[in-house]
């Protein structure tokens, strides 16, 4: 079997470990660590200049690289790099308060998923910011880790937790990193472009009614989200659910203007768990994917054998 070939069948175990282990404990956890560490490096390189960003990036993207290859496993670094167990379980947490009607635990929880203001939301607003978190971080944490892993083995999927953990630290356009964080917010896009795009053709085989739907959402509302890939991973969610998301939302007190993705109606409590579901299947069918490549790579070296 070829390296291509172990590493995706890698990259499916890691899934599936997630899936059934879930996250380490938050203060052993490997991801947290390395924030930890370049919270230091920050502190030491910050300069309000994008040369200052691209080497506490270069310097990011160097210890986790570093950390996959000690890892030497795919299957471990993508079960580390990936959280979808979590992503859902939290998902689902907020939508039971929604149903509920319990709208302040609802705003006291969205903060753990999204970074956007919750004080102001109403039940369908909390319930299209968890929707829109579930598509993007199905990416994220899902999608991304698995593919890196099957493209570069353990060293990729470590590398693009880091990167995506540096893009989260400080890919933010507010003053203290407008400039500084330039660098880790577009190698974060760089490494999410495939991932993404392969998420909403997941979620087009997934929902084939809405196949054409999906299609169109992603090639005319995601190009106006200020995200080349969180646009397009909610735009075909919207359309798979026949939901509109998106539309303006307020990030530490400002507001800011976002595009509607989709043509329904709003989303309600109901809309999150139909998400999670979708997410949910989104992640099988990628294990499924690797796993057959995997296999079929197997085979082909029997033959050639």
């Amino acid at each position: 079997m070829s390296r291509l070939g172990r590493r995706c069948l890698g990259a499916a175990a890691g899934l599936v470990i997630d899936r059934v282990v879930g996250e380490p404990p938050a203060d052993a956890h490997p991801v947290a660590e390395f924030g930890r560490v370049m919270k230091r490096v920050e502190q030491a390189l910050w300069a309000d200049r994008r040369l200052a960003g691209v080497a506490y990036t270069a310097v990011g993207v160097a210890i986790g690289t570093a950390g996959g290859r000690m890892m030497k496993s795919t299957a471990t670094a993508v079960a580390i790099a990936a959280a979808g167990r979590e992503l859902r379980r939290v998902a689902m947490c907020i939508g039971k308060a929604v149903a509920d009607d319990d709208l302040p635990a609802a705003r006291t929880q969205l903060p753990t998923l999204v970074g956007r203001d919750p004080a102001e939301l109403n039940g369908s607003g909390i319930a299209a910011a968890v929707i829109e978190s579930v598509a993007e971080n199905s990416v994220d944490a899902v999608i991304a880790p698995a593919f890196w892993g099957a493209v570069a083995g353990a060293p990729g999927a470590a590398a693009y937790r880091a990167i995506n953990t540096m893009d989260a630290m400080v890919g933010r356009r507010n003053e203290r990193y407008r400039n500084f964080g330039w660098a880790a917010a577009r190698l974060d896009d760089a490494a999410n472009y495939i991932p993404a795009r392969v998420f909403a053709v997941l979620v087009a085989a997934l929902s084939q009614a809405r196949a054409r739907q999906i299609v169109d959402a992603v090639r005319l509302d995601a190009p106006a989200h200020p995200s080349p890939n969180a646009g397009v991973a909610e735009a075909a969610v919207a359309a798979a659910l026949d939901r509109k998301l998106g539309g303006p939302l307020s990030y530490e007190g400002v507001a800011e203007p976002r595009p509607f993705l989709g043509t329904g109606s709003r989303p309600d409590a109901g809309d999150i768990e139909a998400t999670v579901r979708l997410a949910d299947r989104v992640e099988i069918a990628a294990v499924g994917l690797l796993v057959m490549v995997g296999t079929i790579d197997w085979l082909m070296d029997r033959s050639g054998g």
